[in-house]
């Protein structure tokens, strides 16, 4: 591709995001009934090809049980407040009340609060027990030092997670975590991320993960681009992944999933990640408007609290619906934010695509005018996609 000159001396590549692309109609349609969207990741098959991000505001043990009741995958945040407290309930009480101004601060305090292995392992088997699959999350430098209690929980499927992880951390002061030792030892199948390059995505995929979680600052949460200058739009990123993905499938044999994580708040953001190259996606803040979001209509992310340098904001969202209506329907609303799943169900029907795969192989073009384009009455009464 080629480059743009940003001055003497510095060029780049033109990046895209989701609202610069459109998806293009082919030749054939289908019946959306006729439409799968499966997802297989190791020996796990899910009926939506789904996590639920590993955020406080998202997953509970109990909407993690719910999510995995209605077909999809949820995540949860082993280093937040449900295995630092018995009963986080009125943490998630007093950070819905907080004034703006006073947010962040207050949650650095009640996230200070150690975190107790016990309490991993027991989240881990409340999730368990209900019948659907678990999985949780950690950040690189906490691995080892709770690895046993994921073990003793019986983890299915174990994601390690930052703003940004890659297969070659340096550091002159730790012993950093060896990724690609550590998966090949580990009995737990590992989901690795966040990356946003293709070859971060590929040596990520070398390490032996079973999948990459692709996107580093999109989440309505996150402001990692503002505070660190660090990002990639995330349709380019995910079509670099994908990208990344046949490569280590010619050298290997094996197929790398690539997740698309964050960015997406409608059921058309989701349509066009698959179509980038997406397998699956994670997604965090369409589903704290759901009735049973532990986050009160509230959401932030897993760096908001961090002690010396936050990244993450608490923002407010708006209750929707219950979890079931926000995915799988049906929606009472026009603006695509419910019945996301029926939505990616649809779009590749008007295409014509019958499976995930096929999809990813969909046509897309540079559109700036989608958003826009004969829209200018739902613009200025904020409805439908002006809202």
């Amino acid at each position: 591709m080629a480059e743009v000159e940003i001055g003497i001396g510095k060029s780049g590549r033109q990046a895209y995001g989701f609202d610069d692309i459109a998806i293009v109609p082919s030749r054939r349609t289908r019946d959306p009934e006729d439409v799968d969207i499966s997802w297989e990741i190791d020996a796990f098959k899910f009926e939506l090809p789904l996590i639920a991000a590993a955020m406080d505001g998202v997953v509970s043990p109990a909407t993690a049980i719910e999510v995995g009741r209605l077909g999809g995958l949820a995540c949860l945040n082993l280093e937040g407040l449900w295995t630092r407290y018995e009963d986080p309930e009125p943490l998630f009480e007093e950070i819905a009340q907080l004034d703006n101004d006073k947010a962040t601060a207050r949650m650095q305090q009640i996230y200070s609060e150690p975190i107790q292995p016990e309490l991993v392992t027991q989240r881990i088997r409340e999730i368990k027990e209900a019948g659907v699959t678990s999985c949780a999350s950690l950040t690189p430098q906490r691995v080892e030092q709770f690895q046993k209690a994921i073990v003793d929980a019986e983890l299915d499927l174990f994601i390690i997670q930052g703003t940004v992880v890659s297969a070659e951390h340096v550091s002159k002061t730790v012993e950093p975590l060896n990724l690609k030792k550590f998966i090949r030892e580990f009995d737990i199948p590992v989901i690795v991320g966040g990356c946003a390059s293709y070859q971060a995505a590929l040596h990520l995929m070398r390490t032996g993960a079973v999948g990459v979680l692709v996107g580093v600052g999109p989440g309505n949460a996150c402001t990692t681009r503002g505070v660190l200058g660090v990002g990639v739009p995330q349709a380019t990123a995910i079509a670099d992944a994908a990208g990344a993905r046949m490569r280590h499938l010619d050298e290997t044999g094996v197929y790398c999933q690539v997740i698309a994580d964050g960015g997406m708040s409608r059921g058309g953001d989701i349509a066009k990640a698959i179509a980038c190259g997406a397998d699956a996606v994670m997604i965090g803040s369409p589903l704290t408007s759901a009735h049973e979001a532990p986050g009160r209509g509230y959401h932030w992310g897993m760096a908001t609290f961090h002690a010396t340098l936050p990244r993450g904001a608490r923002v407010k969202t708006e209750i929707r619906g219950s979890l079931k209506e926000i995915l799988v329907g049906p929606a009472h609303e026009n603006d695509g934010r419910l019945n996301l799943f029926g939505a990616l169900k649809t779009s590749m029907a008007t295409c014509g695509y019958e499976s995930v795969k096929e999809f990813q192989k969909a046509e897309v073009m540079i559109a700036p005018a989608l958003q826009t384009e004969g829209k200018a009455l739902q613009r200025s009464q904020h409805v439908g996609m002006g809202h």
